[in-house]
Formats: structure tokens, sequence, C-alpha cells
């Protein structure tokens, strides 16, 4: 890390670290977006209405469908996840850090985090897939946590 270069410097397309970072941000959010389209689409193919003012004709009860559940417990987990990646991988560029390894983070920790989705939501996979996919993410937030601790501290 290079402590020396100004903050304003780094928030510059020419900055790779921020150009990967906005990516995976973009992409990252898009995909915690399709997720409420998936859940609808599936709540409507399955009828399984959350809201009395949702069901569209007379007849048909409320009921929990373990498919829809399934794809709303993936969204919780991407903003219970995604969202403190995005903070620290933010901090993380003003940081300075060597392109090579803040670019491959931010790829591996976004690819991580479809692949998981995949697995639990979509196609779902046993365990220890998904801890794995899980821990793969967590980790790369927390070493970007340290090091902007390290950085500022």
């Amino acid at each position: 890390m290079n402590n020396t270069t100004l903050p304003y410097t780094l928030l510059t397309r020419d900055n790779p670290v921020l150009c990967a970072y906005c990516t995976w941000v973009m992409v990252l959010a898009l995909k915690m977006m399709l997720m409420s389209v998936l859940t609808g689409t599936f709540r409507a193919k399955n009828a399984a209405f959350a809201n009395p003012e949702d069901i569209p004709k007379e007849g048909i009860e409320l009921k929990v469908d373990e498919q829809v559940e399934r794809i709303r417990r993936a969204h919780l987990n991407d903003i219970e996840n995604i969202m403190p990646l995005l903070t620290i991988g933010f901090i993380y560029v003003l940081t300075n850090p060597l392109p090579v390894v803040a670019v491959n983070l931010y790829r591996v920790a976004g690819v991580i985090r479809i692949i998981h989705t995949i697995i639990y939501a979509i196609y779902p996979i046993r365990q220890p897939a998904r801890a794995i996919c899980f821990f793969v993410c967590y980790f790369i937030t927390i070493y970007m946590a340290i090091m902007c601790i390290i950085c500022f501290f």
C-alpha cells in the first residue's frame, strides 16, 4: 500500500482498482435486484402469495412455498453479505492496494456470490458447497477490512 497517494487520485477512471470495484458493484447490485424479480416470478408460478391483497382471485389461500422461501433466504443472505463487501470494498480502494490483488479479490468475491445464489436458490447443492462460497467471500471482506484498518490506523 502506498500511503502517499492522495485519495482524489485514486477516485478516477484511470485507477484499475476503482474500475474493478465499480464493475463488480454494478454486477452484484443487478444480481440482488434480479432476486426480487425471481421471488415474484416464483410466487406467481407457485401461487404462493404473502399478502391477501396480492391474491389475484378468490378461493386461493395464502401459503408458504419452499422454493419461494429458498429464494427469499438467498436474497437475505445477499443483503447480509454483499452490503458489507461493498462498503469495505470502497474503503479498500482508498488504501491504494496492488491492482492485481484488489482486482482479483473483487472478481472472486463477485463470482462466488453469483455461484452461491445458483447453488442456494436455483439448483440446490448439498453442503459444504454453499458454506465454501460463503466463507470465501467472507474472508475476502475480512481481509480488505484488516488492510483498511492497518492503512488508516
